[in-house]
């Protein structure tokens, strides 16, 4: 298989046996040596990219994604994924510029606008993230994170109503996200002083997120929040 990472056919052997951990050491580093020498395909790029993006090491991830632009500068996206990795490390002014080219190169990718919208909202252009999720709608309705992404952003503009609707339409939607959008209408119904609806959710959002999960300890917070002067 040509993607093999070593060639065992045309390696050099090993001047000294596998035995001791200074032995393995050196075999390793012979391994590592291998790896440098022959270029990876762009399955394996894509793989080490997922890799290093969930360990948050988002350099390393734009590294390698630099080689996959470089090797298919027309990959809508590529773009759109390296947008997402300077997104992480708030690098806005890379982020939006790789998001319209991942735009420009492929009008329908609703991702890309759902990704900018998220950078626009970051950079608190909430105007401009709302229009970008209304885009990306427009190409998918279907896409569950963008309807959440509006509603929060609604809800930032200060449109509580509407922030509650879209996050509603969101829920209807599927199942998949519904911890995070009960976390979410909770906190809207909390900043409309609608503390009971607050709570509701906010247990119905702690009932489907896995334990562990990043929006269970922002909930917790949440409802502590409400909580703290009702039990005082």
């Amino acid at each position: 298989m040509n993607d093999n990472i070593l060639n065992y056919k045309n390696s050099d052997p090993l001047p000294i046996p596998i035995g001791s951990v200074a032995q393995k050491d050196y075999i390793k580093a012979a391994i590592a040596t291998q790896l440098q020498k022959k270029a990876l395909s762009d399955l394996q790029l894509r793989i080490l990219i997922k890799q290093e993006a969930k360990q948050g090491n988002y350099d390393s991830a734009i590294a390698f994604l630099n080689q996959l632009i470089d090797r298919r500068p027309q990959s809508a996206i590529d773009y759109n994924n390296r947008g997402l990795m300077y997104l992480k490390i708030a690098n806005y002014d890379q982020a939006l510029t790789d998001f319209d080219q991942a735009i420009a190169l492929n009008p329908q990718l609703d991702r890309a606008y759902n990704n900018r919208g998220n950078c626009y909202a970051h950079q608190g252009n909430l105007s401009k993230a709302i229009e970008n999720y209304e885009q990306a709608l427009d190409i998918n309705p279907y896409n569950q994170k963008v309807w959440i992404n509006h509603g929060i952003t609604l809800r930032e503009l200060g449109n509580y109503e509407l922030a509650i609707e879209t996050l509603e339409l969101a829920k209807i939607i599927g199942d998949r996200y519904l911890g995070r959008i009960y976390a979410e209408r909770g906190y809207t119904h909390y900043l409309m002083g609608d503390w009971n609806y607050a709570i509701a959710d906010y247990r119905r959002a702690l009932s489907y997120l896995p334990k562990g999960d990043r929006y269970e300890q922002k909930v917790m917070k949440w409802l502590g929040q409400v909580l703290k002067p009702l039990i005082s």
